[in-house]
């Protein structure tokens, strides 16, 4: 059976800050959370990558940029070529560039979007703070690329193991609205956000009209995911379960695991935006 893999990823990981990824498999029509690993560091992440096969996997963070700010600056607009002259810059040469890019633009339009960002609701690709997703990209697409995965519509890799551009905070939004449920600031984690976390499991694993897949756990992970008041657990079990609709499209015949036939080959898509 294939496994499904949730990432949520960190450009920057530490023991205090490290990536989360959550294994689970299909029971029946439930995903069930089997495991939640940790890793401090990108060279650990990257081994896992390597050492594990068969998976369906996604990822917290962009996999592409957007085809006007590629043009602008006159990068390559091949997909994997970009990537590729893109993992050659440092993150100072990232910030002037993309800075440069936004000054010549309006107040309140500075950032260039992907078009999947209006219907996921996602931060640019190209934002190098709050949330830093252009240096999430930088740090985590290489690798990624060094594992040999497939990227459906993207890039050829190995079918076995299977890379998918997700975001937890769409589905969260579909059952919380705007409400927050993490913050890293411990003087942030106040009861408001353990409330609504715990309305966000219970939506997953009891369901939602607006979620296509429910949640399958134990009760000693249920807390686990409501006491991790950064979020970063519950939101790597998002990517999981997205990941498990990808896999479900595919089952029934989509080589795209549901991403839109026509989307951007520059760009990518968010699964299930």
């Amino acid at each position: 059976m294939t496994r499904l893999l949730g990432c949520d990823f960190s450009s920057s990981p530490s023991k205090r800050k490290p990536i989360v990824v959550a294994w689970g498999e299909f029971a029946g029509d439930r995903v069930s959370l089997k495991s939640l690993e940790q890793y401090p560091t990108l060279s650990a992440f990257s081994d896992c990558l390597q050492i594990n096969r068969e998976w369906v996997g996604g990822f917290d963070l962009p996999f592409g940029l957007p085809r006007e700010l590629v043009l602008s600056l006159g990068w390559p607009t091949a997909w994997h070529a970009c990537m590729q002259h893109y993992a050659q810059l440092s993150r100072v040469q990232i910030r002037l560039a993309f800075a440069q890019f936004c000054q010549a633009r309006p107040v309140g339009g500075k950032f260039a979007h992907r078009a999947t960002d209006q219907p996921a609701g996602s931060s640019p690709s190209m934002k190098w703070v709050n949330p830093p997703v252009a240096f999430m990209m930088h740090a985590g697409v290489p690798l990624l690329l060094q594992a040999g995965v497939h990227f459906p519509g993207l890039h050829d890799g190995d079918t076995q193991r299977v890379a998918l551009e997700t975001y937890p905070g769409m589905w969260a939004r579909r059952v919380l609205q705007r409400q927050s449920y993490k913050n890293d600031a411990v003087a942030k984690q106040n009861t408001e956000r353990w409330i609504a976390r715990k309305n966000l499991l219970h939506a997953l694993v009891w369901g939602h009209d607006d979620l296509p897949l429910r949640l399958k756990l134990s009760a000693a992970m249920a807390d686990r995911l409501v006491d991790d008041a950064s979020g970063d657990s519950l939101d790597a079990v998002m990517c999981m379960l997205q990941a498990g609709w990808a896999q479900q499209q595919h089952a029934h015949g989509d080589a795209l695991y549901g991403l839109p036939a026509d989307m951007d080959r520059l760009e990518g898509w968010i699964v299930n935006a």
